[in-house]
């Protein structure tokens, strides 16, 4: 069954970018290096060292930058303009992890914003497409839940 069209409200936005980014931060760095370590995330790590990234889930209003070394990806803040910026609605990020929508879909429909380095971005676009997200069989098997 299809995720529904959620967008969150205007106001879920306005708290969201007022919260501290530290958590979200920390939750994707660790899960990205798990899956990485468990071999759930192919990538080739030398592609990401020393490379500055921003995931921005727009309805929310969150921002998660954070970086990579060669062997894993760092919860390292920085200033300025990442080398990839990928942002897309809450929603749409889920599609692309539940293998609902590819990022090219998501892509050329303007639901999802790729911005920076365009190797880079094809790199990671890659990537994404070659994940087997663990969770997405487990939100599967569940159903939608009931009311």
């Amino acid at each position: 069954m299809p995720l529904p069209e959620i967008v969150l409200p205007a106001w879920a936005g306005k708290i969201g970018r007022i919260l501290p980014a530290k958590p979200p931060q920390a939750a994707l760095v660790a899960t990205l290096n798990i899956m990485l370590k468990k071999g759930l995330l192919p990538a080739d790590m030398t592609l990401f060292a020393g490379r500055k990234f921003e995931i921005d889930v727009l309805d929310a209003g969150i921002k998660v930058r954070f970086g990579a070394n060669g062997e894993k990806f760092t919860a390292d803040g920085f200033d300025g303009t990442p080398d990839l910026r990928l942002a897309a609605n809450g929603i749409d990020f889920m599609r692309m992890m539940l293998r609902e929508e590819d990022p090219d879909t998501l892509f050329f429909n303007r639901k999802l914003q790729i911005e920076g380095d365009t190797e880079l971005g094809l790199i990671t676009k890659n990537l994404l497409d070659s994940v087997d997200w663990p969770f997405g069989e487990w939100f599967l098997q569940r159903g939608t839940p009931q009311a």
